[in-house]
């Protein structure tokens, strides 16, 4: 489009606007009566130059140019506003050094660059003190600009004063090392400038750097520790413009000058670095000013709702299989991860030229031995250099390729970090990675030993990432590197997740998770191959990214890769196998009935082995462990456990099959023991109440914890009782209900819990001969206090209560319920509904999938008894904005849904039901 017909910044003719001005005082007869029309003149003049600068944006895409343009239209009106309040308000009678003024420009709007929603920082600057004309004209001119509804943060100071400040806050100090004069004095200005430089900077800079590495960590701990946060603050997070701020802060404070040819002049960056740091800047900038103006606040996050909208404004399409939204992510975290370099390599050559404290103290404490340091400078192309892996020279890898491996293996056998010249060589070198290095058998043997090693495999793998170097040594990894899913499951980028699966392995083999995984902590101790658990790890998702099923896509990519890194035929079935399965236990464990009988002996056919068991459960916990902050929970770990504990049997050989009615009557004795201090009658009348299948699928201590509840129930002559526990371990508070059972009790259940934000996990349905219900439902914990969680769990049992007593209805509770939130709107979940017969011997399977929304199991659970079926046993997941749930049904005669037409019925129904309601007219 051409731009040429967009006025340049700063987007308005100022001598004709001063004209303006200075006649709407003489219509008005003064100032003080002007000042109404004046601040509606000036508004109209913002939100023009705002739209102009808008335009221009979607025109041309540039974001830098656009914040350069609005942070010359500030100039220029912080410019025309002071000369207005000097000339037509605060006149100054008699000029003297106590009427000197200088407006200048601080922090990120001293860079010469303003967000549309950034802060403008203003420094008014005073020769000696405070008179009553300064403080007069600062006043007028911030109410001003507050009127005009800008942010401003201000101070009025004189040179004395910013220069002690400054010296003893580093945050001050780090908001004048970017100052500017906007307009006034520049004597005085000049003055502020100079001294600065020559009592501040001067001499402090080890720890003007130390203090800028320790807030840049201190934020990065803040807005999420990792660059491939799939929801990125783009401003403060890792990888984000901040981080480029400090560079240009520590550039300007060493150097004087900001990254470009003096940086590259100095050494500390190549002339290639300082483009990609522009490049970079230009980048995050549009991205930047494109999320304010659609916000129409200062935003920083890229949340799911607003990515698709910049990835349409910026003009990314679908291809090769990733959506519009997933290209532009990975752009941005390509970027991110570029800036990361550049960080890494300037903070690597500062602390070189000692200018910046060690990052590890213990390096300080314990030096690599002479020894050590000699003979890895005689035995090997390396070197260390400042406690940092250097290469010998610049050939090293140039002269054998395998040294790209190598110098990360030496690097983990020694503790010590990159060092800057050999990153740089890293990078230069990446042609090098070609056919006959990935066919090499010596890179490929150094490769599987780190990781598969037991030092540190998950920082390896991100030093080899970060450099480049492993999605060519491993192009299939290559493929989802920066790659994100558009989700609210998956918080990182698939190789980042990839590399965190690997790191979890560790944890677990090392204890840290013990408390968490007791029993993925004993069984990753008697696995018979390690190596085969972490290959698997690391390659279970490299499918991702393509439009075939991504388990069948990476098993095929192991078939192939798994033989080059030097595995045997058996090891890579093993691998092949567990990518093809990696969900299947946890899909299993989450949304099947595990106590049907039926559902261990498919899972135990799948598996087939114990050790394949084994395997699969470490696999599946390091998996979901891996995703992201707070997805594991307890309950998750007590389902797996649960499984593990049903199938190991049937494959170890330890199972026996038993007469259905001896099972039910070595329960009903178990029971018995448990009660002996009940009279034998108790005991008698809570058995014959229940049928044979609550004997197989109910286990021991619940039978107990039933029984007692009905005792309570019947000794207090209620029909209805209800109660809770909760376990802070399973994340899970446990509700038993007794109640007279009708078809839609589990419907009024599900709208209780939704009138009261409870997610529901699990729910656990029985009838009993005498037309009981006793469920039980797993709610996950909202609350980290058991106190809080037992207040909520009364709150949904006393609305379980009324709506059964008809005090209430599910559809009133539920009128004034929340919307769906906007970040759940972005997703689109296609409805799905599946009706099986074949996975179970006694019931229909009814599975469905859509988006999630309060209320929506209400609303199932509803439909299911509308069409006359019998629920017993419902299971309920949720995986970001996708929710899972699965039911096993019969009909009102406890048979299977035959027909056809009848379960295309059901299926019909429950898909409106996952479209959601209509819009509203």
């Amino acid at each position: 489009m051409d731009t040429s017909k967009f006025p340049p910044a700063p987007y308005f003719d100022s001598a004709e606007l001063r004209d303006q001005l200075r006649a709407l005082v003489g219509s008005h007869g003064s100032a003080l009566e002007a000042r109404p029309a004046v601040v509606e003149r000036l508004k109209t003049l913002v939100k023009a130059a705002r739209g102009t600068a808008r335009l221009q944006l979607e025109a041309d895409g540039n974001g830098r140019r656009c914040a350069k343009g609005l942070a010359r239209f500030q100039d220029e009106l912080v410019r025309l506003l002071y000369d207005y309040t000097v000339t037509f308000v605060y006149r100054a009678t008699n000029p003297s050094d106590a009427e000197r003024m200088a407006v200048v420009a601080t922090g990120g709007y001293g860079r010469e660059m303003l967000a549309p929603g950034s802060d403008i920082d203003l420094l008014f600057l005073l020769p000696y003190k405070q008179t009553p004309w300064g403080e007069s004209v600062a006043e007028y001119m911030l109410y001003v600009l507050w009127d005009l509804g800008f942010k401003v943060g201000h101070a009025t100071r004189t040179v004395d004063q910013c220069l002690k400040l400054a010296q003893g806050d580093t945050t001050i100090r780090t908001s004048l090392l970017d100052m500017w004069l906007i307009h006034g004095d520049a004597q005085l200005y000049a003055e502020l400038d100079q001294r600065f430089r020559d009592e501040v900077i001067r001499g402090s800079e080890r720890a003007f750097i130390d203090a800028k590495m320790a807030e840049r960590t201190e934020r990065h701990r803040r807005a999420g520790e990792s660059r491939y946060r799939v929801e990125p603050n783009i401003k403060d997070g890792k990888g984000g413009l901040r981080d480029l701020h400090t560079l240009h802060w520590l550039s300007k404070y060493l150097l004087g000058h900001e990254v470009g040819p003096e940086t590259v002049a100095k050494g500390i960056f190549t002339k290639e670095e300082a483009a990609t740091f522009r490049r970079c800047e230009n980048f995050l900038w549009t991205v930047r000013c494109f999320l304010h103006f659609y916000t129409g606040r200062p935003e920083e996050l890229l949340s799911f709702e607003i990515q698709p909208v910049l990835a349409k404004k910026l003009g990314y399409r679908d291809k090769d299989g990733l959506r519009a939204v997933e290209r532009f992510m990975k752009h941005y975290f390509l970027v991110a991860k570029d800036v990361g370099d550049l960080t890494t390599i300037l903070c690597s050559a500062l602390e070189i030229q000692q200018m910046k404290s060690s990052p590890i103290l213990e390096n300080m404490l314990n030096p690599l031995s002479w020894m050590t340091r000699r003979q890895i400078r005689e035995r090997t192309d390396f070197r260390v250099d400042n406690g940092r892996m250097n290469i010998a020279d610049p050939d090293v890898f140039k002269r054998d390729p395998v040294n790209l491996i190598r110098y990360f293996q030496q690097a983990e056998n020694t503790d010590t970090f990159l060092h800057p010249n050999a990153i740089r060589q890293l990078r230069h070198s990446h042609r090098l990675i070609d056919d006959d290095l990935r066919a090499d058998p010596e890179a490929n043997r150094i490769f599987l030993q780190l990781l598969t090693g037991r030092v540190n495999p998950e920082a390896t793998l991100r030093r080899m990432n970060e450099a480049g170097v492993l999605g060519r040594f491993i192009p299939e990894f290559g493929h989802v590197v920066a790659m994100m899913q558009f989700n609210m499951y998956h918080h990182y980028t698939v190789d980042e997740h990839l590399i965190r699966t690997v790191g979890m392995l560790t944890d677990i083999e090392r204890g840290a998770a013990n408390s968490d995984l007791p029993l993925s902590t004993e069984l990753i101790k008697t696995i018979q191959n390690r190596r085969v658990l972490f290959v698997a790890a690391f390659l279970h998702d490299i499918g991702k990214g393509r439009i075939e099923d991504h388990s069948l896509v990476g098993a095929e990519i192991a078939s192939k890769l798994c033989p080059r890194l030097g595995l045997t035929p058996a090891e890579t079935d093993t691998v092949v196998w567990l990518i093809e399965q990696h969900l299947t236990m946890s899909n299993i464990a989450q949304s099947r009935d595990i106590s049907d009988p039926k559902t261990v002996r498919d899972f135990a056919d799948i598996v087939q082995s114990p050790e394949r068991l084994k395997l699969l459960l470490l696999l599946t916990v390091a998996d979901i462990r891996a995703v992201g902050p707070g997805v594991w929970n307890g309950w998750k770990g007590q389902l797996l456990r649960n499984l593990y504990a049903e199938t190991e049997p049937l494959l170890s050989g330890g199972h026996t099959q038993v007469p259905r009615g001896t099972l039910v009557a070595e329960a009903q004795a178990e029971l018995r023991a448990a009660l002996a201090d009940w009279p034998a009658d108790d005991v008698d009348r809570f058995i014959e109440r229940h049928y044979p299948d609550y004997w197989l699928r109910t286990e021991p201590k619940r039978q107990v914890y039933h029984a007692r509840l009905l005792r309570r129930a019947e000794s207090e002559g209620r029909t209805f009782a209800a109660e809770h526990k909760t376990d802070a371990f399973t994340a899970i508070t446990e509700l038993t209900v007794f109640a007279p059972n009708h078809p839609r009790l589990l419907s009024l259940f599900a709208g209780a819990c939704a009138a009261n934000g409870a997610n529901i996990a699990g729910a656990h349905v029985t009838t009993t001969r005498d037309g009981f219900a006793l469920d039980t439902f797993l709610l996950a914990r909202e609350f980290a206090l058991d106190e809080d969680e037992i207040r909520r769990a009364r709150r949904i049992e006393d609305t379980i209560e009324r709506l059964l007593r008809g005090e209430t209805w599910v559809a009133q509770l539920l009128a004034t319920r929340r919307p769906v939130p906007a970040r759940v709107e972005a997703f689109i979940v296609p409805p799905e509904v599946y009706v099986n017969n074949a996975l179970s011997d006694v019931f229909t399977v009814i599975e469905v999938a859509g988006r999630d929304r309060t209320g929506l199991l209400y609303e199932l659970t509803t439909a299911l008894s509308d069409l006359s079926l019998d629920i017993a046993s419902a299971h309920v997941t949720t995986f970001g904005e996708k929710a899972v749930d699965v039911f096993y049904v019969t009909d009102l005669t406890n048979k299977k849904i035959e027909s056809e037409s009848r379960q295309d019925a059901i299926k019909d129904r429950l898909t409106k039901i996952l479209e959601g309601p209509a819009p509203s007219p």
